[in-house]
């Protein structure tokens, strides 16, 4: 069919019936002028175009239902009235009676496509609006290019760059790839879906550009990580005369954010100002984001306070920033201060300050976040969802946290790792096992944080065949080059005893940090190498590394266990003087047991006396223990009364120490005492245990204990062992049985300890020459410690032993330890 084209005389005749009985004649030569449009687009019908006009008022004023009343009523109703409805309801976000619409109209234009195409972008459901796209080619209906820049507009994900690439080519067959407007949606979408090489290839043939183009592809470099690429495009617009828009000043920002330059920063904040950009809310809150990632709150806070014009992003970025640095009364504070705000309330940082919650241990706080998230309808945001699992399970209500984490809409890896770090951080291992089994199960693909907690899991329980299983999964999962995979590797072998995989895994790590090099020296401080352990916190020095807390420990541990006490008086001198740290309580408890073990005493409590703190039970026991290897009953005395005259004790320790120094003494009455003093109290004394892993299995064994199904074997072999020993030169030390018995019943006792029932069943169920590894719950003793230097030498094997405080490696007779410990 023809297009109908309108003449004068057609024209002319309209005027004259439609306006003849109610306007004066009006001369003719004006009539083409003053013809209403609408009646030209209704088909010369006046009802339509009357109705239409009502319909549209209806549709502006937000009356909706009146307008879809008139709409149904009409008798003719065209595009345009069906255009009218399907666009206010787009805006009304009613999609579904959009769609009704739509799909009942018989003639459909390209602005009607265009409509509907735009409010499946707008609702971020590029798929449907790309299908929308493809059936309105098949219909024959050309695209505009308002069409193709409302369809872009929407195109913002990674997994659609194919859909994209067709559209484009679509641009270029239809001849819009010249129209400015599309060129910069195209550009601007290929860097939003990650494709910046054909983001650059349109740049380069754009046959026109303006200051559009250049901010699309500045943010895209600086979201992409190619920030001297964007800083470079910046100093390009400059010089080409664009001026620079909020846009510009926002994407530069965060390329200035990813070079980690503060001065760069700044000097844009200075071109900010003179642009008169930088009270613009949107700046305003890129500088804010600026500053606070580069560590200089007080800049940020200054800006806060001056800025004319603040919302709830601007809160948001503040409340961060203070809680990235700890200082948690201050993200309060502000976001007390957002509550009374009329921004909106699903924008609240509940994610953030729910984080702060976790961190503070704080119950209640996070509870009252959880109900303010409620009332605002977050808690369906992925984010919040997992924030919350994460604040509930560090405070430990592992069933409400697990209860959400069961009804996440999504559950991927960071929901999964919270409650999993969680479980292993309060110390249930084998649940937080459990869980990873079930997130292996479910197909979510663990992180590099997840395999930290699973490793630190498998060296609390010293598992080295499970450890073994996991380095297996972290290489096959690609996980290995992660420096928290390598560094939890590390301390995983370093605690199971094996201190050469360790230090293998250390030298094969491409990358390192202060947490890689804080792994490594307590590797060598807990099994006792006290001079590896200062050489490579000497070396990590060298290596510009800055020491923390951490690493301090680490090495003031292995000072005092090896008796380098002067090295330890330096380290700790040099901790506050050097590298101005302040010393922790754990800091000052190594200096107390430091010096307790040398025997000075005095040193010690004018230490304890000096602190910024009073003394706490791990540094009295110390003081205790000390006392019991230097025979120094009055300090013992003075240590205990402390330690029982404290509200709450951890164990018995304290008064097992005493009972101990007691019995050395030969003072069974006083050993009486202690003892009815526990009974008073409630204190049972922990029992010794210590195990040994043989084909993946776990065998425990307590102190003269007949149960193993293996007994009659492991006593033969102790047997034989014990006259061995005795060619050897080894003599039962009957100081060490703390009982009121003859001599015979304690070399007796002496004979079935936990730690030697385990090595000798090791022996008897291992391949010769195979090194062993046991573990203890409790220390040592002296005459235990003698035994196994002589069974090492005796079986030529290595037998490693880990006690509650360190890693004995045994080996020919000798003990790594030095006999210090």
């Amino acid at each position: 069919m023809k297009p109908y084209r309108i003449t004068n005389a057609v024209l002319k005749s309209v005027a004259s019936a439609s306006f003849a009985a109610s306007k004066p004649p009006i001369p003719h030569q004006n009539v083409e002028s003053l013809i209403d449009a609408r009646i030209i687009k209704t088909g010369f019908d006046p009802f339509t175009c009357r109705s239409n006009f009502q319909v549209d008022n209806f549709v502006k004023n937000g009356n909706l239902f009146q307008a879809r009343q008139l709409f149904d009523e009409m008798p003719n109703r065209n595009t345009v009235s069906s255009n009218m409805m399907i666009s206010g309801y787009v805006k009304a976000g009613d999609l579904s009676s959009a769609r009704e619409i739509f799909n009942a109209m018989v003639h459909r234009t390209a602005i009607t496509w265009t409509i509907l195409i735009g409010a499946y972008s707008h609702q971020n459901q590029f798929c449907e609006a790309f299908k929308l796209f493809v059936d309105m080619h098949r219909s024959g209906t050309d695209p505009d290019y308002v069409t193709f820049a409302t369809l872009l507009s929407g195109c913002n994900e990674p997994q659609v760059h194919k859909e994209l690439i067709q559209v484009h080519a679509c641009i270029v067959k239809l001849g819009y790839d010249f129209r400015l407007m599309v060129c910069n949606s195209l550009l601007d979408s290929y860097c939003k879906t990650c494709r910046l090489d054909l983001a650059r290839q349109v740049f380069k043939e754009m046959p026109e550009r303006d200051s559009v183009t250049f901010n699309a592809l500045i943010t895209g470099y600086s979201k992409d990580g190619l920030n001297e690429e964007a800083i470079r495009l910046f100093t390009e617009m400059q010089n080409l005369g664009f001026k620079p828009s909020d846009f510009t000043f926002a994407g530069v920002l965060g390329a200035a954010v990813g070079q980690d330059d503060l001065a760069l920063g700044q000097q844009i904040h200075g071109f900010g100002v003179k642009a008169g950009y930088v009270w613009n809310v949107f700046v305003g809150n890129a500088l804010l984001d600026f500053y606070s990632k580069h560590d200089s709150l007080v800049e940020a806070r200054k800006l806060f306070d001056e800025m004319p014009e603040l919302d709830g992003i601007s809160y948001n970025v503040m409340i961060t920033g203070y809680s990235w640095v700890e200082q948690y009364e201050e993200s309060i504070k502000l976001f007390r201060e957002l509550q009374f705000t009329k921004f909106d309330r699903r924008q609240f940082p509940f994610a953030t300050m729910l984080s702060i919650a976790a961190n503070l241990l704080d119950l209640q706080m996070g509870q009252q976040i959880h109900s303010l998230a409620i009332v605002a309808k977050s808690v369906q945001e992925l984010v919040v969802g997992n924030s919350l699992v994460d604040m509930y399970a560090k405070c430990g209500r592992f069933e409400a946290a697990d209860k959400i984490f069961r009804t996440l809409a999504q559950r991927s890896t960071v929901p999964w790792t919270a409650l999993i770090s969680a479980y292993v951080q309060k110390g249930f291992y084998e649940e937080g096992l459990n869980l990873f089994n079930e997130m292996h199960r479910a197909g979510v693909r663990p992180d590099p944080a997840t395999f930290a907690s699973m490793l630190k899991a498998s060296s609390n329980l010293a598992s080295l065949s499970l450890g073994k299983q996991l380095h297996s999964f972290v290489i096959r999962s690609g996980s290995m080059s992660s420096v928290f995979s390598g560094s939890a590797l590390v301390d995983l072998y370093a605690k199971c005893g094996s201190i050469k995989d360790a230090i293998r895994i250390f030298q094969e790590m491409p990358e390192r940090n202060i947490i890689s090099w804080n792994a490594l020296i307590s590797a060598y401080a807990h099994n006792g190498d006290g001079e590896a352990t200062l050489k490579s916190f000497e070396q990590m020095l060298k290596l510009d590394f800055q020491p923390n807390s951490v690493s301090f420990l680490s090495v003031l541990s292995a000072c005092s266990h090896c008796g380098l006490i002067e090295k330890g008086l330096q380290y700790f001198k040099s901790m506050t003087h050097v590298h101005k740290l302040v010393p922790k309580r754990e800091h000052y408890s190594c200096m107390v047991d430091l010096l307790c073990r040398g025997g000075r005493f005095d040193e010690a409590e004018k230490l304890m006396a000096e602190m910024p703190f009073d003394p706490d039970e791990i540094m009295w026991s110390s003081v205790l223990n000390s006392c019991r290897i230097h025979k120094n009953q009055d300090l013992a005395k003075k240590a205990a009364e402390h330690l029982f005259n404290m509200e709450a004790l951890r164990d018995a320790s304290a008064y097992v120490s005493m009972s101990n120094i007691y019995a050395a003494a030969g003072q069974w009455e006083s050993v009486g005492k202690v003892k009815k003093a526990m009974k008073e109290r409630g204190i049972r004394k922990v029992p010794a245990f210590s195990w040994v892993e043989i084909k993946h299995k776990v065998h425990v064994f307590q102190a003269n204990d007949k149960k193993h199904p293996q007994m009659k074997k492991i006593m033969e072999k102790i047997d034989m062992l014990s006259k061995k020993m005795e060619k050897e030169g080894y003599k039962p030390d009957t100081g060490c049985v703390l009982h009121d018995v003859d001599e015979k019943m304690k070399i007796e006792s002496l004979k079935y300890h936990s730690e030697r029932l385990a090595i000798a069943f090791a022996l008897i169920s291992t391949p010769k020459g195979s090194p062993i590894l046991v573990m203890k719950n409790l220390r040592a003793c002296t005459d235990c410690h003698a035994a196994i230097k002589v069974i090492s030498k005796i079986v030529k094997r290595e037998i490693t032993v880990r006690d509650s405080s360190r890693f004995h490696h045994f080996k020919d007779g000798f003990c790594s330890c030095g006999d210090y410990w």
